[in-house]
């Protein structure tokens, strides 16, 4: 592995020990690959995934074409938020997964919280 890896991993550990996603708050994590994007909310003591969505979501299909990354991600925050309103969630952990909280995390995060979840 790179020595990027590794730093991510090193920081997701240390992170995924503080926070962990129970049933009354689970938690949302995010995935970052170079072209993709992928959030998915997990109730950690079940070991269950209540609700995902990325940018390969059939709910985006199409509408991702002109976007930058950015732009995708805050798609991706708001329908993360939709899906969850749906299934009665409305309280999440968020785990950056290691990653910066910056650029597309950062988009992602934000557009979740403007369309009502609360973390």
């Amino acid at each position: 592995m790179g020595s990027k890896l590794i730093g991510r991993e090193r920081r997701k550990l240390r992170i995924r020990t503080k926070i962990s996603g129970a049933s009354e708050r689970p938690r949302l994590s995010v995935f970052r690959s170079g072209r993709h994007l992928y959030a998915q909310v997990v109730n950690d003591t079940d070991g269950k995934t209540l609700a995902a969505a990325s940018t390969l979501s059939r709910d985006l299909k199409g509408s991702l074409d002109n976007d930058n990354k950015t732009d995708a991600a805050k798609k991706v925050g708001a329908l993360i938020a939709k899906i969850c309103l749906e299934r009665k969630i409305d309280k999440v952990v968020f785990d950056r997964n290691g990653y910066l909280y910056h650029g597309r995390v950062k988009a992602l995060a934000d557009a979740a919280r403007e369309a009502g979840l609360k973390f």
